[in-house]
This record gives C-alpha cells, structure tokens and sequence, in this order.
C-alpha cells in the first residue's frame, strides 16, 4: 500500500473516532437533560395550588322607610295658527308665568301647612317650550296647525314617614297640582341594606365551602381571594295602590319591599 493510501486511511479513521466520540457525549447529555426534566415534572405537580372555588348569592327583602313624591305643574297661553303669531305674544307668556309662579307658591304653602320640611320641598326651574296643536280636518281642507306656549315648572319632596303619605296626596290634590307621576319608594341608609346582602352573601359562601369540604374529607385552609360577582344594588319602587274597602274609608297605600342582591366569590386553599 503507497504512503498516500495509508495517510488517508488513516485520517478517515481519526475522523470517525472523533465522531464516535462527540456521537456518545451528545448522548449523554440529551440523557442527562431528559432526566432532569423528568425529575422536574414531579416537582411542578407537587406545587400546583388544591384550592376549593365557590360562588354564592343572597337577596333580602327590606321595607322602604322613604317616599319622593314627583309633581308639575303648567300654564298654557292661547293657541295660535303657525306662523301667524302676534306681538301679543309676549304678554300671553308673562301672564301664563305669573299664573304658574302664584300656583307654585300655593302648592309649596300647602305642602308647609300639611306638615312637610321646607328643605324637603324642590321646585324646579321654569320651562318653556312651544306646544304644537294639530287642528282637525274639515272635508278634503286640512285646517292649519296651531301653536300655543307651554310653561312648566316641578315641583319634588321626599318624607321620611310614610305614615304622612296619604295627608301629602290629599294636599297635592288640593293644590291643583297638573300631574303626578306616582311615588318612588327608597331607603333612608341604603348603605346599611347593602352591606347586610353582601355578608348573608359571604355566610352563604362559607355554608357552601364548609358543606362541600366536609363530604370530600378534605380540611379548609386560608382564603386566598374574595370578588363581588354582583354589587349590592336596588331599584326604588313605583307603586301606589289603594287598598280595596268601603267608600266611607280613606285610601290606603302599599309600598311593599325593596329587594336586594348581592354575590360573591371566594376561594379556599384545601389543607393537606
């Protein structure tokens, strides 16, 4: 065999050692990190968190201690065809306001005597605004449309004894009062009714908690995070009915029950 022949020979050789080599070290240390991987699995299991999630609702049913009363009262000047107003406008206007001011003050006056708090007693800033009165129609013409000047003033209370309602309506009634939108009934401390809803809501979470961790034999631990999954929140209540009785009996008024919700969610680490 020539001296070049063996050199190859033998540096192929060299060549393949080399790789056999680096072929075993790689080996070895895929082996190695899939072991360590394997090794960390465990570990990552063991740390994840056992933790019991529960939600829970609760409603309470509280009287409303509050009424406001919505009133208003208006003055209409003299309807006029469109487009065809007079300088007399103005006057009409001044004259309808002068009417509206003196009822206002009537009506305030009335709500005094009857027993109410001034400062209990809103009245609105005056209104005005055009008021479109469509005509009726005469055969094929179609007579014109008119237009007339509305103003307007409200006038709103609020009691604090409902025991009172039934006087207030009579004097609004009295007093000639143009519309009343009913009563709203509401809560002097909604505050109060609201915290109430939110702990019935936390009791009722831990009832659950306790209740579920007992059947599965498991031990509660801390609480780890607490959220409100519905605010406590009412709507104040439009009703005014009277009671059913003879005519000789005055009317009565119900304002039922303010409900009020309330939800939460807590999580409990479950003890080893």
């Amino acid at each position: 065999m020539s001296r070049d022949a063996l050199f190859n020979r033998s540096a192929h050789s060299h060549a393949s050692s080399r790789r056999s080599r680096l072929a075993r070290h790689l080996g070895l240390g895929l082996a190695g990190m899939m072991a360590t991987v394997a090794l960390a699995a465990p570990a990552l299991a063991d740390k994840t968190p056992h933790q019991l999630h529960v939600q829970a609702n609760a409603t309470i049913d509280v009287a409303p201690d509050q009424a406001t009363l919505n009133a208003r009262l208006w003055e209409l000047t003299p309807a006029q065809v469109q487009g065809e107003e007079s300088s007399g406008d103005s006057d009409a206007i001044k004259t309808a306001r002068d009417r509206l001011e003196s009822r206002t003050g009537e009506l305030i006056r009335t709500l005094e005597n009857a027993g109410i708090d001034s400062q209990q007693i809103r009245a609105g800033s005056l209104s005005v605004r055009p008021d479109i009165v469509q005509a009726g129609t005469r055969g094929d013409d179609d007579s014109p449309s008119k237009v007339r000047t509305r103003i307007e003033r409200s006038v709103s209370l609020t009691l604090n004894d409902l025991d009172r309602l039934p006087r207030v309506l009579d004097a609004l009634t009295t007093a000639g009062v143009d519309s009343l939108d009913g009563v709203s009934y509401g809560l002097q401390d909604s505050d109060a009714a609201d915290d109430r809803a939110l702990k019935q809501a936390l009791e009722r979470a831990r009832q659950k908690a306790e209740m579920m961790a007992d059947t599965l034999n498991v031990d509660l631990g801390d609480v780890v995070n607490i959220e409100e999954t519905t605010a406590p929140r009412y709507q104040p209540q439009m009703m005014m009915r009277a009671a059913e009785a003879d005519s000789a009996s005055s009317a009565e008024y119900r304002s039922g029950e303010i409900s009020i919700d309330a939800g939460v969610s807590v999580t409990w680490e479950i003890d080893d």
